[in-house]
Parts: C-alpha cells; sequence; structure tokens
C-alpha cells in the first residue's frame, strides 16, 4: 500500500471580490501518496493553482484541514509555514524566478543554504542535480540573462530538489516554453519521478499531463473526476487515448 504524503480534509478556500464572497475550493478530501506524479487539470478558473498554494503552504485554507505527513500544516502560523516549505516542499513555476544578480549555481546554492549550512555538502548536491539535468559547469556559472529558457527552468528544478523536498510542486512548468524545450523539462521531471520524487503539478496541457500517474479534475473548487493511468511510457497511445476520453468526459 503507498504511503500517504499529504491529505486534506473539507478544504475550502474563499475570496472577497466586490463585496460578494467566491469560493474558489469547496470541501475537498484529497489524499496524495508517496511516489505518485499527480496532475491537476481544470479549466481556466477552475481552482487549480490555488489548490496547489493551499496543498504546499503557500496559502492558507479558510477551512478545513491539510496534513503534510505528520504535521498539520493547517496549524502553522506564516512563519512556521515560511520554515516548513523551505525544507519540505520544492517548487517550479511558469515563471522561474532567479535573481538577476546571481549565478545560476549560487541561486541553487542560496536556497539549500537556508536549510543545510554545510556549504560543502550543498554543493555536492547541487553538482550532482545540475549533471542529472544536463547543465553543464560552464552554464552554471552564468547569469539567469545569459541562459536559454530551457536551461532556465532545468536550474529552476534544481534548485526546487536542492533541500531534498517530500514534494515538488510545479505550476504550468512548461507554459512558458516553446514544445522542445518542453519537452525536455517533462523529461527531467519524469526521470526524478521514476527515481521516487513525489510530484504535483498544474497543466491545461495535455502532453504534459500523459506524464502524470493520477490525474485530478477540477471544476468550480471542486474535484469532478480521477483517471488512473500507470507509469509513463513515451509513445504509449493507449495512455493518451485514456487520458482524451476521461477529459472528454469531463467536459474539457
Amino acid at each position: 500500500m503507498k504511503k500517504i504524503v499529504l491529505q486534506t480534509e473539507n478544504l475550502s478556500k474563499s475570496f472577497s471580490s466586490g463585496g460578494a464572497l467566491q469560493h474558489v475550493l469547496k470541501n475537498i478530501d484529497l489524499e496524495l501518496y508517496q511516489g505518485d506524479f499527480t496532475v491537476i487539470m481544470g479549466a481556466s478558473g477552475a481552482g487549480k493553482s490555488t489548490l496547489l498554494y493551499a496543498l504546499s503552504g503557500m496559502d492558507t485554507p479558510s477551512l478545513g484541514r491539510i496534513v503534510f505527513g505528520e504535521q498539520a500544516i493547517s496549524d502553522l502560523n506564516q512563519d512556521e509555514l515560511a520554515v516548513f516549505r523551505r525544507r519540505h516542499c520544492g517548487f517550479v513555476f511558469q515563471q522561474i524566478y532567479l535573481i538577476d544578480g546571481m549565478s545560476v549555481m549560487d541561486n541553487v546554492l542560496a536556497a539549500g543554504l537556508l536549510v543545510n549550512k554545510d556549504k560543502k555538502a550543498v554543493v555536492r548536491r547541487a553538482e550532482k542535480l545540475f549533471d542529472a539535468v544536463g547543465i553543464s559547469e560552464e552554464t552554471r556559472r552564468k547569469f539567469p540573462a545569459q541562459i536559454s529558457g530551457g536551461e532556465a527552468q532545468r536550474a529552476g528544478i534544481v534548485r526546487g530538489l536542492i533541500n531534498s523536498p517530500e514534494v515538488l510542486f510545479a505550476d504550468e512548468p512548461t507554459g512558458a516554453l516553446n514544445s522542445k524545450t518542453g519537452f525536455d523539462v517533462l523529461d527531467v521531471l519524469t526521470k526524478f519521478n521514476e527515481q521516487g520524487q513525489s510530484v504535483v503539478m498544474v497543466t491545461h496541457d495535455m502532453r504534459s499531463a500523459r506524464r502524470g500517474n493520477r490525474i485530478l479534475y477540477l471544476r468550480d473548487g471542486v474535484i469532478l473526476g480521477e483517471c488512473g493511468l500507470g507509469k509513463y511510457v513515451h509513445g504509449d497511445k493507449d495512455r493518451q487515448e485514456k487520458l482524451a476520453l476521461f477529459l472528454a468526459e469531463m467536459g474539457w
């Protein structure tokens, strides 16, 4: 039986807009499992990113409970959440947010040294991760403005993994990339997942979604359905057809 890495109970999120209350997430009960590549899909405004941010402690729910491992993160204050995220969560965003005035390597080390003060150990892990994503030593010494979008996103994945997070959260990680570069980034995410890294990814792209073994479909703040795809195999037409049929049933 798979280990539960994160679960929610009656997770709800509301915003006040123009004097009216908007319910973005509605009483979501969810279990996420260690080693899964979970994909969250849905139309624009369905609550996908809001759910991702709540699950990762980047946002706090209006109601309900979130348990990450053994820790009820919905009970933590903002300072406690910041420390928790550094130690247990990794993040990859559509916009990469590397710091312009620092080299690619220093961007990663800055994140690692927030958790581990042993610089030699952080450097060793960074070098291992850079090797794994195919970023050369020369590129690591460059500044973000001097590298390609694909290299920057792969560096963003390294930064997200530097502290060995239990879960890597990815919000539209290929949304700003061309098809070839996006495919390379998906290969990197798939590679780490195959090594045991739990991944939760928001996407609107079917090609990206096919990398997941579990697809959750949101509509109006509710999980309308889910689809199990099993282990990713490149070129698996049955997988592609199963996902397409599921999305059609969901009204995609």
